[in-house]
């Protein structure tokens, strides 16, 4: 499991400046982005360098540090949110960026933030069953353009505290890239491993959070209710079989204070055992949850037990155990 940093660090204090106007004619306090939603910076990519450039640099890196060579490669799946059109698709240039085998099968796999846990997931049944040997996942965000969209917009003189609370989420994205390599444990015996897991949807959101590329509407109040519900239902479900209780980390996707705050009271998790990355990363989408798994890599040990969880707009949520 690998990631990749954007370069350019941006604070939430430059957002603030941006609508100082907005902000003083809504009669909003300052540093609102830092005291509501916890972010005081995130990251936008150098110009010139695009997010799937940086999924190759993340894929890239991954293959090199697991020692699997491009042409073992059966497949790779693309999970970035972003894209720059609707076709091809976006594993197309990753993958011929990659080098990988003509054999090797390549799409993109969307589901909102849950689409890296859904590759992985999907990557590993199909090594099981004899269809691949290795795959890569990965994932690039660029936050940029859609933040810049909606900074315009909410500049605007007719703009109100509806337009503005509705579309506060965008402002707390980050750009970012993640890559993983699975492959068969019986090959690799001191390789991590994947166990397995648990999904569960809540489709009757699915209005709740709708985003595109010039910006993001998102009712924040009921996504939150609506995402608790349903990881506290699949949380309770998975109890009898996986026992989930007493893991070493709890690896989630990084959206806020208040939503990570909510999901650790809600089923009792110890937040020392919560790494937090989205104060200085925010939410990178897809790769908030393997950006924050990369990082803490290095403390952990053989044998540990991690739980990787979240939920994404529509809402799905997916908790999967990965033993180090």
């Amino acid at each position: 499991m690998t990631s990749v940093e954007a370069p350019r660090i941006v604070s939430s204090t430059d957002f603030d400046h941006r609508l100082a106007a907005t902000l003083r004619r809504l009669k909003f306090p300052p540093k609102l982005l830092e005291r509501v939603a916890g972010v005081t910076h995130r990251r936008w990519w150098a110009p010139g360098t695009s997010f799937d450039d940086a999924a190759i640099e993340a894929g890239a890196k991954a293959l090199a540090e697991s020692g699997i060579e491009a042409t073992e490669i059966g497949l790779l799946i693309n999970t970035s949110v972003t894209r720059r059109n609707l076709e091809p698709s976006v594993a197309v240039k990753i993958h011929h960026g990659l080098g990988l085998p003509s054999s090797a099968m390549n799409f993109d796999l969307a589901n909102a933030c849950l689409g890296f846990v859904n590759g992985m997931t999907l990557a590993a049944n199909m090594i099981d069953s004899g269809q691949i040997k290795y795959a890569v996942i990965v994932n690039g965000e660029d936050a940029q353009a859609t933040q810049e969209a909606t900074l315009a917009r909410l500049q605007r003189p007719e703009t109100t505290r509806e337009d503005f609370n509705r579309e506060f989420a965008t402002l707390t994205l980050g750009s970012g890239a993640a890559a993983a390599v699975l492959g068969p444990a019986d090959q690799h015996p001191g390789a991590h491993r994947i166990l397995g897991g648990v999904m569960r949807a809540g489709t009757e959101h699915h209005e709740l959070c709708v985003g595109g590329i010039d910006g993001m509407a998102t009712d924040t109040k009921a996504l939150l209710d609506g995402g608790l519900r349903l990881v506290v239902d699949a949380w309770r479900e998975a109890q009898p079989e996986w026992n989930w209780a007493s893991m070493d980390r709890y690896v989630t996707h990084q959206v806020s204070t208040a939503y990570t705050q909510a999901i650790i009271e809600a089923i009792d998790l110890d937040p020392d055992k919560v790494p937090i990355t989205f104060p200085h990363w925010g939410n990178v989408g897809p790769a908030s949850l393997p950006m924050t798994l990369a990082a803490e890599a290095q403390s952990l040990g053989a044998g540990d037990r991690v739980l990787c969880m979240g939920v994404g707009s529509g809402l799905n949520t997916a908790m999967v155990e990965i033993v180090w």
